[in-house]
C-alpha cells in the first residue's frame, strides 16, 4: 500500500532530521475500529508526526484544494489518502467524504478543528463527522520545534494522546451541544499539554 511506503519514508526522513521524538500514552488510543485524531494545528509537519505516532493505524487527511492543482503532488496526496477541501466555500463533501471513509473502517482521520495554525477557535466539523460516522474523537497534542531549523537542532518532539471522546449519536448537534464538545476538546488539549510540560505556551510562527 502506497500509504505505508510513504509512512516509512517519512519515518526515515524525520529520524534523519531530528531523531528525538517520543509518543506518550498510545494505550489511550482505541484498539478496534476507526477514530478521528484531533489536535491543535501548530506547524505544517505536525500531521506527519500524528500519523507516525498513531502507527500502525493508517489515516486519511483533509488538505486545502490548492495543493491538488499540481498533478504530481495530486497523485501523491490522493494515494496517501488525502482529499481536497475548499476552505473558503466548504460544500457538503467536506462532511460526506470523511464520514464515508470512517464508516468503511479501514482508515482513521487526522483533523485539526481550528483549521489553521494561526487560529485557536475550534469549529464544529470534527464533532459532526464523529457523530455521523459513529467513531470517537481522540485528542492529541504536538509539542516541539515549529520550523525545519528547529527540527535540525534536534530539539525534542512529543506527541501526547488523550482519552477518546465519545459522542452520543442521539445527541442533537445544536449550538449548545457543539460548544460543550468543543470545550471538552480544548480542555483535553490543555491537559495533554500540561502533562508534557506544565509551563508550555504555544506561540505561532509568522
Amino acid at each position: 500500500m502506497f500509504y505505508r511506503f510513504v509512512r516509512q519514508v517519512a519515518r526515515f526522513v524525520v529520524f534523519v532530521l531530528n531523531g528525538n521524538s517520543r509518543y506518550q500514552h498510545k494505550e489511550r488510543i482505541p484498539t478496534e475500529g476507526s477514530y478521528i485524531l484531533v489536535g491543535p494545528h501548530r506547524t505544517w509537519f505536525d500531521p506527519i508526526y500524528f500519523a507516525l505516532a498513531g502507527s500502525p493505524k493508517c489515516f486519511s487527511f483533509m488538505a486545502k484544494e490548492e495543493l491538488f492543482k499540481n498533478p504530481i503532488l495530486r497523485w501523491i496526496m490522493v494515494h496517501a489518502n488525502a482529499f481536497p477541501v475548499n476552505r473558503e466555500n466548504p460544500g457538503p463533501s467536506v462532511i460526506k467524504k470523511p464520514v464515508k471513509i470512517l464508516k468503511e473502517g479501514k482508515l482513521s482521520l487526522i483533523m485539526f478543528p481550528s483549521g489553521t495554525r494561526h487560529s485557536s477557535e475550534l469549529k464544529g466539523g470534527a464533532a459532526t463527522i464523529a457523530k455521523l460516522s459513529g467513531v470517537p474523537l481522540v485528542p492529541a497534542v504536538f509539542q516541539g520545534p515549529l520550523t525545519i531549523k528547529g527540527l535540525l537542532s534536534r530539539k525534542p518532539v512529543t506527541v501526547n494522546f488523550g482519552e477518546p471522546i465519545y459522542i452520543d449519536r442521539k445527541m442533537k448537534l445544536d449550538k449548545e451541544s457543539l460548544k460543550l464538545i468543543e470545550d471538552q476538546m480544548q480542555a483535553a488539549f490543555d491537559q495533554l499539554d500540561y502533562e508534557v510540560d506544565p509551563s508550555f505556551k504555544y506561540e505561532p510562527k509568522k
